[in-house]
């Protein structure tokens, strides 16, 4: 079993799970419709990512028990829908906006970043220093936040915050610290690491040039 495939199974299964929820609940309100949208849409862009650009982070091998188990971890992230859907909560019109908002803008920094470093370390190997990388060295980790962070308003309840806060202190965290090592060993990175963010872009900062020496990357 490869590390990908009980992440993948949960990201194709949350649209049928939060369609059963509401059924479960005969809660069919607008809040768990968008919210079916944006999570279950969302899985499904993971799983077409992983057919057209695959992250070689998920490719290694993992024992049966240890995908299970880090598939029952994944769960968690059904929390948010289970909260809004059986409390019968109704979100308001715009805190749908909201959530809606900072989804769209996920989506975009997570799948178009990964997208740039796929195509360019596959033609160009080397330090990413523009695009989506110029002015912030995790432009994907702070996509993915944004989009659970999108579930998480919607589910009106401090859990799924709670929930996020410990998988981005556990996983995130210390991936981009690893991430942040592992270009160290290019000259040109302290001077990168200045003019970037870690999560955050830094604006005002002036990005350097792509470098051209066919070398392994983010």
């Amino acid at each position: 079993m490869k590390f990908k495939h009980p992440i993948n199974a949960h990201k194709g299964m949350t649209a049928p799970v939060v369609l059963a929820m509401m059924a479960i609940y005969n809660n069919f309100s607008i809040g768990p419709w968008i919210y079916l949208a944006l999570h279950g849409g969302y899985g499904i862009l993971w799983l077409l990512k992983d057919r057209i650009y695959p992250d070689k982070r998920w490719e290694d091998d993992v024992s049966l028990g240890s995908g299970i188990s880090l598939f029952v971890s994944l769960g968690a992230y059904w929390v948010a829908p289970w909260l809004l859907i059986s409390s019968g909560a109704q979100p308001s019109n715009p805190l749908l906006a909201l959530a809606i908002f900072f989804n769209l803008l996920g989506v975009f920094l997570h799948y178009t970043s990964d997208a740039q470093k796929y195509f360019t370390l596959k033609y160009q190997p080397g330090l990413i220093v523009e695009g989506f990388f110029a002015r912030c060295r995790n432009t994907n980790y702070l996509g993915e936040l944004l989009i659970y962070g999108s579930f998480a308003l919607l589910s009106l309840h401090w859990l799924p915050f709670f929930i996020l806060a410990v998988f981005a202190i556990g996983i995130f965290l210390p991936g981009m610290r690893k991430k942040d090592q592992s270009l160290s060993r290019y000259p040109e990175f302290e001077q990168y690491k200045l003019q970037s963010g870690f999560l955050l872009p830094k604006f005002f900062s002036v990005p350097m040039e792509q470098t051209k020496q066919p070398q392994r990357g983010i």
